[in-house]
């Protein structure tokens, strides 16, 4: 049957709508911290995720992932790219859609219908975080530590999920970049990655990704001024070529 709805007698009424269409964010960055030898070593880095403990009712008390309701005035992203701005102080960073969840009842509130995102923030641009009015602390966890905790609503879930997705594109994408600095060493990129995904290892790591085929062009050797390699002895006693990724987007997974 044919509807004969247009827009003079369309009713919204009729229809059930959602009580809210949040934004929830998972905010991954990679902690370093100096060990503790004599000699010169990459620090020790891990994954982290920033997670808020709850103020008020649901969930009181419990940590969960950042986030909130987003205002029919603005897109999901822009709301989800405003919450974390609230919540972090930072903005222009990596920050990527993944997935909606809507199983009925996962929010006492009533009906409500997320957006999850993921986003990569340097921990230098944490630095300055603080719990926002509506929570009663903001703090870093590790991952496997968060993974095992009993997060709000179903945050636990998305985690798992965005963890998921950003190991992916860890081993797929460019988007290691987001955690290092403008120039690196290869060294720096590949403890950048195991520590994205420990399960990774390849001795070739280095010649497949300046050699092979599929992989040369993403990144490139940095040249001083006169044209001389550039070398940076900060985590090695011997001087290593420091590197910088290029503009060249790969079609191909590019370290696995």
């Amino acid at each position: 049957m044919e509807s004969t709805e247009n827009e003079t007698n369309y009713n919204p009424g009729k229809y059930r709508t959602p009580d809210g269409a949040p934004a929830d964010i998972v905010i991954f960055t990679i902690t370093s911290s100096e060990k503790s030898t004599g000699k010169k070593s990459l620090p020790k880095r891990e994954l982290q995720v920033m997670l808020i403990q709850r103020k008020q009712w649901p969930f009181a008390g419990q940590w969960a992932l950042p986030g909130g309701f987003s205002k029919e005035t603005e897109t999901i992203l822009e709301s989800a790219k405003r919450e974390l701005r609230e919540e972090t102080g930072v903005e222009d960073v990596h920050i990527e859609y993944f997935n909606v969840y809507s199983t009925p009842n996962r929010d006492p509130r009533g009906w409500m219908i997320s957006h999850a995102f993921f986003a990569l923030v340097r921990e230098d641009e944490l630095s300055a975080r603080q719990a926002d009015d509506d929570a009663a602390d903001v703090k870093l966890f590790p991952v496997e530590e968060a993974l095992r905790m009993e997060l709000a609503f179903d945050h636990r879930l998305i985690l798992t999920d965005a963890l998921e997705r950003v190991r992916r594109q860890m081993l797929t994408t460019t988007i290691a970049r987001e955690f290092l600095p403008d120039e690196f060493t290869m060294s720096e990129l590949y403890q950048i990655i195991r520590t994205v995904v420990p399960e990774f290892e390849d001795k070739n790591f280095m010649r497949k990704i300046t050699s092979t085929q599929s992989r040369r062009g993403i990144i490139e050797e940095v040249r001083d001024r006169s044209g001389q390699p550039k070398l940076s002895n900060q985590y090695s006693q011997r001087a290593a070529q420091l590197y910088r990724f290029t503009d060249v987007v790969p079609t191909l997974s590019i370290y696995s």
